[in-house]
């Protein structure tokens, strides 16, 4: 038979209301809440949320927002996400708006609709509009990776420094004398991208060197974008010696091409790439990459929703912004070594 609230007061010596209050997600003195903790264990005690859900007039569960299921950056961030949200008994209802600008706005009102108590959005939209269903509903909304500078105020927000990470990765070639250096970004819509883009100019303007369009190609984020794009700045003859590609999917496209095109890396050719998926321990040889914390930065986006759900925090909206580092591998050479 299953344990009820009445089993746990029974082992506790603790009122009802005090118990249903913790169960409610209200706060209760320490030695409470752990007297309540170690009575549901011993029960095997699981609460029914779905009627929890009715008395609080919350449904327990977190909308989620994507451009791309498929992409692994996104589904290793979620993935921590959703670890950490289950802990608290909610759940994660995940629409994939396959960048569409359109079809993310209809997600937006469908899981407001469904009575989400929250967003978690990394926006392909940049001016926000998709958001106001949302936001006229006053729900939290966390966007991840992706700033709309619109919302600085009402939404909170877990970035990486993107102009830090890009320059890191430009003045790592610059050390090894590359002066003609050729980078393959995301769309130019993208916040990334362009944050990317200009820390990828900053660190080339530092070093009294000129940016040059013609080493610059925009991509879709995918195996494909990258793999095309290769090609494309590679037989443009611009005297390119390293190339920093800002996509985990576009890097794994990038070497795929190179090496079509019979181009040794680095013997012919320095490379550094974004993100330290398993995939990057089957290439030869191993490639520098700049590793964004994919799992920290779940852990904050969960975070952020999580307080702003309990009322733990009702303060002003938050950007925290994380460092990425750069993992040098052997896909580096000095640039006295690249032959011409």
């Amino acid at each position: 038979m299953a344990a009820t609230i009445k089993d746990i007061a029974s082992k506790t010596g603790l009122g009802l209301a005090t118990i249903s209050k913790y169960l409610n997600g209200g706060n209760v003195r320490e030695e409470n809440r752990a007297a309540i903790e170690s009575a549901i264990r011993a029960l095997d005690y699981n609460a029914n949320v779905f009627a929890r859900g009715l008395k609080s007039k919350r449904s327990r569960t977190v909308g989620v927002i994507i451009p791309d299921l498929s992409n692994l950056f996104i589904t290793s961030i979620l993935t921590t996400v959703q670890n950490i949200l289950q802990k608290d008994e909610y759940a994660m209802l995940v629409c994939d708006c396959r960048t569409d600008m359109e079809l993310e706005r209809k997600s937006v009102s469908f899981l407001v609709g469904k009575g989400v108590d929250g967003i978690i959005n990394m926006p392909v939209t940049q001016d926000g509009s998709h958001l106001m269903a949302a936001i006229d509903r006053n729900l939290p909304i966390v966007l991840v990776d992706r700033m709309i500078t619109a919302y600085t105020a009402s939404v909170d927000a877990v970035l990486i420094d993107n102009r830090e990470a890009s320059g890191h990765a430009v003045r790592h070639f610059l050390e090894n004398g590359h002066l003609r250096i050729g980078i393959v970004v995301g769309p130019q819509e993208v916040y990334t991208s362009r944050e990317r883009l200009q820390g990828y100019r900053e660190a080339l303007d530092s070093a009294g060197l000129p940016y040059d369009p013609a080493l610059v190609r925009f991509s879709p984020y995918t195996l494909q974008g990258g793999y095309d794009l290769m090609k494309q700045l590679y037989a443009s003859r611009t005297g390119m010696t390293a190339v920093l590609v800002t996509n985990y999917e576009m890097a794994l496209g990038a070497v795929m091409a190179l090496n079509e095109l019979n181009v040794r890396i680095p013997a012919d050719l320095s490379l550094i790439g974004f993100d330290d998926m398993l995939l990057y321990s089957a290439v030869s040889p191993r490639l520098t990459i700049v590793e964004q914390p994919l799992e920290v930065i779940g852990s904050q986006v969960a975070q952020l929703i999580l307080e702003r759900l309990s009322g733990k925090e009702n303060g002003p909206a938050k950007a925290v912004t994380l460092p990425a580092k750069l993992q040098v591998g052997a896909s580096v050479r000095p640039a006295r070594h690249i032959r011409t």
